[in-house]
């Protein structure tokens, strides 16, 4: 059974993931309407939805408000006769959630239960509805040197982070099986691209490297992701919206397993390719190994294969040229990386759980 969602409430559309998917989902289909409810915490940000606005303007509106208020939210599906929610509104970041856990657990659990109930009470019995649920690979916890998480694998998760969204995914799974709302699930591996705010490693790492600042590397490195270019992820969020089977979870994974040290490596390589030294130096040498970060997962992989079976989707992007065009994106948009981190994020340490 296929969907085709006319009145979208798209959660978290002005953070990183959010803000990529809005230009896929409006460009794959002029009939589709969007509402981006967005706190616009610290990562979430105005001039992420700039390109949207500029030219999705008639078929796109923005509502900031925050998804902890449930009153708020149930007004939102009433008001925009919402019929597909595409949810992505979470703390993400590990560090913070090892600060401070409470903010992770009010949003990413009790906000997730709201959009729930009020998609339980405004669409009752409907069929033509659909409510998707993006989560984590970090549900799953940490895998040794072999093996891949599938959608059967048991969550143990390490994090508080990671513990909320276990929750949410939970969640979901339950108000399916008790209401029958109808929901689809995914589990992503690590993304990266364009718009991601520059806490997170890669942009960080670009960031750092063109300053000629130190590069924290946590532990020896050796920690391994699968990495997974934005734009993909994104598209096999909007085929699950679509086509995917109600009930079901789909993993979505790049097949680019790197250790972080990998990662920095190829940035720094890429930075010095780009916007070389004077004396032709490696940016290797600026490379610093720091205490590793509380409770970190060993190794993420992500065995894809139930979407690319039933949906037909694979990544379209290698790591390597998927991190070029994200190094060549972040030295074009230094203005954006500015702007958006003001006030916001000075690039010191988080997650030492002082």
């Amino acid at each position: 059974m296929t969907h085709t969602p006319r009145h979208m409430l798209v959660t978290g559309g002005a953070g990183f993931i959010g803000c990529n998917y809005l230009p896929i989902a409006l460009e794959a289909d002029p009939g589709l309407h969007v509402v981006n409810l967005d706190a616009l915490t610290y990562a979430g940000h105005p001039a992420s939805q700039r390109r949207v606005v500029e030219t999705y303007g008639e078929r796109y509106v923005f509502v900031e408000g925050d998804i902890r208020d449930a009153g708020f939210v149930r007004r939102i599906f009433s008001d925009h006769a919402v019929d597909t929610v595409v949810h992505f509104a979470a703390e993400s970041h590990v560090d913070r959630s090892i600060d401070g856990p409470l903010d992770f657990i009010d949003t990413n659990i009790r906000g997730t239960a709201n959009l729930l109930e009020a998609a339980r009470a405004l669409w009752g019995d409907r069929n033509d509805v659909r409510f998707h649920h993006i989560s984590t690979d970090e549900v799953f916890g940490s895998l040794g040197t072999d093996g891949f998480f599938t959608e059967g694998t048991p969550y143990d998760p390490s994090s508080p982070y990671s513990a909320s969204k276990a929750a949410s995914d939970h969640l979901v799974r339950a108000w399916h099986r008790t209401y029958r709302l109808p929901v689809t699930l995914s589990n992503c591996s690590n993304n990266y691209g364009p718009y991601q705010f520059p806490e997170k490693l890669i942009p960080l790492i670009i960031a750092n490297a063109v300053a000629e600042r130190s590069l924290p590397v946590y532990g020896d490195g050796s920690n391994v992701r699968d990495w997974l270019f934005v734009e993909d992820h994104c598209r096999a969020i909007d085929l699950i919206v679509r086509r995917g089977e109600v009930g079901r979870t789909y993993n979505i994974g790049g097949h680019n397993e790197k250790t972080n040290l990998d990662v920095v490596h190829t940035i720094c390589d890429l930075v010095d390719e780009l916007v070389p030294r004077p004396d032709g130096s490696s940016r290797r040498d600026l490379v610093t190994f720091v205490t590793d970060r509380p409770g970190h997962d060993q190794r993420y992989a992500i065995d894809a294969s139930r979407i690319e079976k039933e949906l037909g989707w694979t990544p379209d992007h290698d790591f390597g040229a998927g991190l070029r065009t994200t190094v060549e994106w972040y030295l074009a948009n230094r203005a954006w990386c500015d702007e958006v981190t003001r006030d916001r994020y000075d690039g010191s340490r988080l997650g030492l759980g002082d």
